[in-house]
């Protein structure tokens, strides 16, 4: 009995879904060009951190003559770069840690219960990311001093002020992403989790927030990366003790001389915190966002 057809292209001959060549050629380009684009910066940062400062502040040579790591022995001592570094760790992870818990709590308590205000409520958390965030900082500041002032608690040039600020900012959007991503969990696991005896509080640690890992990573990795290369508010809200990387880095500037492969070598060391993090989180965050936001 003959066989039928599969309907498989024929050798040399392409196959009827292929896409034109024209268009592959060009995807290819652009691919190409973008890639570019991406790439020199950071082979400028890179090469520019591995040279002499001689060499970085003449004229920039894309083939460097020679390489050194003096940069990045030089930078601890230039500034106080472990101070700021240390600094930037406890308010970035502070201010993590604070949004992940209340943004859990608050976007659990919006996605599984009726109340009155609720889609109020959510609305004005939405709201609050149509305003740019230098609107807050006089205000912020104003409250901060008169707050100190009446209270005695020095809350302006503090790391509690600038961790309040930035759940300002990483709350609103935390907890707008986990009430998506929350709905998208089935009710019924909480039913059966409240009819084996668990309470509400353990129905959420026990059932949804296992299920919501991917969300709470992905509200844990935007909370950090705003909060470590923030600049604008930690540039005001800070003094000397307790300066964050991102402002820190300004030090290698002085009136008469700009350390520029200390500069670079300084931003490699900030970058690998959030780099590291993104890469080990990537699966999580990706499936993370795609959820709550797609909800």
């Amino acid at each position: 009995m003959p066989r039928l057809s599969t309907g498989t292209a024929k050798a040399g001959h392409p196959s009827p879904t292929a896409p034109p060549a024209a268009f592959v050629w060009t995807r290819r380009i652009v691919l190409t060009l973008l890639t570019v684009f991406a790439v020199t910066p950071v082979y400028v940062m890179v090469s520019s951190s591995l040279k002499p400062l001689e060499d970085v502040s003449g004229a920039f040579r894309w083939i460097p003559s020679g390489l050194t790591l003096r940069p990045y022995i030089d930078i601890w001592d230039t500034v106080p770069l472990a101070r700021y570094f240390l600094n930037s760790l406890i308010v970035a992870g502070a201010a993590t840690l604070c949004s992940v818990v209340i943004a859990t709590f608050a976007a659990y308590a919006v996605s599984r219960y009726r109340f009155r205000g609720k889609r109020v409520f959510t609305v004005t958390i939405l709201s609050t990311q149509m305003f740019p965030g230098i609107l807050f900082l006089l205000p912020l500041f104003l409250i901060f001093v008169n707050l100190g002032n009446a209270t005695g608690i020095a809350l302006y040039g503090s790391r509690g002020a600038l961790i309040l600020t930035y759940l300002t900012f990483t709350l609103p959007f935390s907890v707008w992403m986990l009430i998506g991503y929350f709905d998208s969990i089935p009710r019924d696991l909480d039913e059966a989790a409240l009819v084996d005896g668990c309470g509400p509080v353990g129905a959420l640690f026990r059932v949804v927030v296992p299920a919501a890992v991917p969300g709470i990573v992905a509200v844990a990795v935007y909370s950090f990366m705003t909060a470590w290369g923030e600049v604008l508010f930690a540039s005001v809200m800070t003094n000397d003790t307790t300066r964050t990387l991102a402002i820190g880095l300004q030090g290698y500037a002085t009136q008469t001389q700009v350390y520029w492969n200390q500069v670079m070598a300084a931003s490699l060391v900030a970058s690998v915190p959030v780099v590291a993090g993104f890469l080990l989180l990537q699966r999580y965050l990706v499936a993370g966002l795609t959820a709550g936001a797609v909800k």
